[in-house]
């Protein structure tokens, strides 16, 4: 096998679509060095964050991911992701999540540029029909993205995540295929 990620082009990134297959396929042929560098970490820290849950297994029996690296089309750096987790085939629902771990590329609406893409592979490509967001409610820029998409507030999952030492609200949110063509 030989990696081969689904690229996607918007007008200012690439976006490298990797499945779990190919995740472990990087893990068993690269150097760690090589994984940082494709799979863009920007520390040693979520280096080992992905090592361990490669060596823990992504995928249950079952939910897999779509991860896609966000890299600038022009100086080539990987910046970030946007990917499906909690992804039932099943079922035809997804989590969407997406970060950017560049500094200088945060606030230029790039992360609005990859998540308009990667919703469209999700309804188009992968056939979903739902995607899920959980936001902190404090996230402002996060809470933007989603409501900028049409995404509607189902709820809140009180102390639903642990970190930074305290436990933090998850706004739910969902986008329905319907609505997401209908736009």
């Amino acid at each position: 096998m030989e990696l081969q990620p689904i690229l996607i082009q918007t007008p200012r990134l690439i976006l490298k679509g990797l499945t779990p297959e190919d995740v472990t396929y990087i893990f068993e042929n690269y150097t760690k060095e090589d994984i940082k560098k494709l799979l863009g970490h920007q520390s040693e820290e979520e280096y080992q964050k992905e090592a361990n849950r490669q060596m823990n297994g992504y995928t249950s029996f079952n939910n897999r991911f779509m991860q896609f690296i966000i890299a600038d089309k022009f100086s080539g750096a990987n910046i970030g992701r946007c990917l499906y987790h909690s992804w039932s085939p099943e079922h035809k629902r997804a989590e969407i999540a997406y970060y950017i771990t560049v500094e200088s590329f945060k606030g230029q609406g790039l992360m609005s540029e990859a998540v308009s893409a990667v919703l469209d592979y999700g309804f188009h490509q992968m056939q979903l029909h739902r995607i899920e967001a959980l936001v902190a409610p404090d996230n402002t820029a996060s809470l933007s993205i989603i409501k900028k998409f049409g995404f509607t507030q189902e709820g809140v999952l009180r102390e639903h995540y642990y970190t930074n030492n305290q436990y933090e609200d998850s706004v739910v949110f969902s986008l329905l295929r319907r609505e997401y063509m209908s736009k």
